[in-house]
């Protein structure tokens, strides 16, 4: 028997919890899940309150776009409603101006914890800060009507949601410039072709394919995935004398706990 229990409903940001996978819901579909500071707090909060319980984390809009990006009321001088604007933030002190950046990527960086699995079901646009939102997630699940796009660039700004360390890895420098410098469009094929996306699928696929995949990622023991996930995000940053390091550790850990002699 399952039993769906939720967590956080605020801000544009609901949280449900299905026994060890965690739903995190964009749910402003009339702006086309655009997002803002407190929807940003919002998704720091339900990483927070994620029950321990939850291995697999789903991340989806309602709508017919994931996430059309950063809300353009963002760019006007009074900005949002009780929150400083970008040009209060930019007549800031420089550590004042860190602090709250870093603050807002807070939403982003839970995804990548080792003791969860996130995956992104992306329909529709997810555009600048929606398109870091989906590489801020392990695994994409993409519909074939989905345009990525990096729009940061053609605004003055630069893509500080956490999203470029992330899009280099998975295609490469080059190409990662050129998106983002461009902001052109990538579509399914492209992103497939890329590694930007795992899966494509008909937009009537999304939730089941989603509901499969969180299902393989539940069979294997937790704790091996765990420390699978950490191996494979250290690597880029590893030699490789000190990778076969880092899998000889995990393996031993693996293996005591196994034979039931860890710590």
């Amino acid at each position: 028997m399952t039993s769906l229990e939720s967590v956080l409903d605020k801000d544009g940001v609901r949280l449900t919890v299905e026994d060890a996978i965690g739903t995190v819901t964009l749910t402003n579909p009339a702006k086309r899940n655009a997002q803002s500071p407190a929807l940003w707090r919002a998704l720091a909060e339900a990483g927070r309150a994620l029950p321990g319980s939850v291995r697999v984390v789903v991340l989806r809009g309602e709508g017919v776009s994931f996430s059309a990006g950063l809300d353009r009321q963002a760019f006007t001088p009074e900005g949002f409603d009780g929150e400083p604007s970008f040009l209060d933030l930019a007549r800031g002190s420089d550590a004042d101006l860190d602090a709250a950046i870093a603050a807002y990527q807070e939403g982003f960086t839970w995804l990548r914890r080792n003791d969860v699995v996130s995956i992104a079901a992306v329909q529709g646009h997810a555009i600048g800060a929606g398109f870091q939102l989906a590489l801020a997630c392990d695994l994409r699940i993409v519909t074939t009507d989905v345009r990525f796009a990096m729009r940061e660039t053609s605004l003055g700004l630069v893509p500080d949601l956490t999203g470029t360390h992330p899009l280099v890895g998975l295609v490469g420098y080059a190409r990662a410039l050129e998106i983002c410098a461009t902001g052109r469009f990538v579509e399914a094929a492209e992103a497939e072709r890329t590694g930007l996306a795992n899966l494509v699928v008909a937009p009537g696929e999304l939730d089941d394919t989603v509901k499969d995949l969180a299902g393989a990622l539940l069979a294997a023991p937790r704790d091996a995935v765990i420390e699978t996930k950490a191996l494979l995000q250290g690597a880029s940053g590893r030699t490789f004398e000190a990778q076969r390091a880092a899998e000889r550790a995990a393996q031993a850990r693996r293996l005591r706990d196994l034979a039931g002699l860890a710590d």
